[in-house]
């Protein structure tokens, strides 16, 4: 079985738009059983929306094959670090949402108002899955400095929020030679140490990866030696995805899983769990 952790619906990307229909037969060809929908909010992709209510609306049509998630614009209400969005995510869970994301407003991820928004979606345990982002301006995404300093925070600061790392920012911090040339990247060459990433997925149980894009493949298959070692020792800790987005994507990936399932590098428990048992836990399909 595979659980797809992350993709999207994007009517206005490219020439043609992504439609729901393209996403599923898309689904269908790569073998992927169910797949987690984000929704694309807020002004930094605002030539790329596609919300809650339009995931919600799609899950109603294939809800043996779609996991809806919602969500939220830090900033949005009064754009406020008291503002309640308890009402919004009560509303988004009783339409079948099992999660938050994908978050890419471009602030820094440990302001106050997104403090508040991870402690609300904990509290109504829905886990987050947020875009890491390595400045402000320029792109989205919520935004740290080298070494994690400012997740860390927030993983302490929010201890009951289950919360889903992707893009450059977060997984050049696999390797302990990231650099501010390199981590909003995708580096090369092989993890002679271990990095930051690999400490906090150790110390914070509420802290997971997703291996999808460019950003999760790369961080495992640039050194495919010490790739497989890192999806041994954190098996338990690490979501499949695909990133799926336009029409014509590739999603290497898949084949990746294949590969190391007809070679026997991970265990069949290892496998399972990146494949879909973690993805069914969190998420409490």
């Amino acid at each position: 079985m595979l659980i797809d952790i992350h993709t999207h619906i994007l009517t206005t990307w490219g020439e043609e738009p992504f439609t729901e229909e393209h996403l599923i037969k898309r689904m269908e060809e790569l073998g992927i059983d169910k797949f987690v929908i984000l929704p694309i909010i807020g002004p930094e992709g605002s030539y790329l929306y596609f919300g809650p209510e339009d995931v919600t609306r799609v899950y109603k049509k294939y809800p043996d094959r779609v996991i809806p998630f919602c969500n939220i614009d830090p900033r949005s209400g009064s754009n406020s670090p008291d503002t309640d969005f308890s009402f919004l995510i009560d509303r988004y869970k009783k339409e079948g949402c099992r999660g938050v994301g994908e978050i890419t407003a471009n602030m820094y991820i440990d302001d106050p108002k997104c403090i508040n928004l991870f402690r609300q979606c904990g509290k109504a345990e829905l886990p987050v899955l947020f875009h890491l982002y390595n400045k402000i301006g320029g792109s989205y995404g919520l935004v740290d400095d080298i070494y994690l300093p400012r997740l860390e925070k927030v993983l302490k600061k929010c201890p009951e929020t289950i919360f889903i790392g992707h893009a450059m920012a977060f997984w050049s911090e696999i390797s302990a030679d990231v650099s501010e040339n390199t981590r909003g990247k995708y580096p090369k060459g092989p993890v002679k140490a271990p990095g930051r990433l690999q400490k906090l997925l150790k110390k914070y149980p509420n802290l997971y990866g997703d291996l999808s894009a460019g950003s999760g493949f790369n961080a495992i298959t640039r050194d495919i030696t010490y790739g497989y070692k890192f999806l041994r020792e954190f098996h338990k800790k690490l979501l499949f995805g695909t990133d799926i987005c336009h029409i014509g994507q590739e999603a290497p990936i898949v084949d990746y899983f294949k590969q190391i399932k007809q070679q026997g590098i991970l265990t069949d428990e290892e496998y399972d769990n990146i494949t879909y048992k973690n993805a069914k836990r969190i998420l409490k399909l």
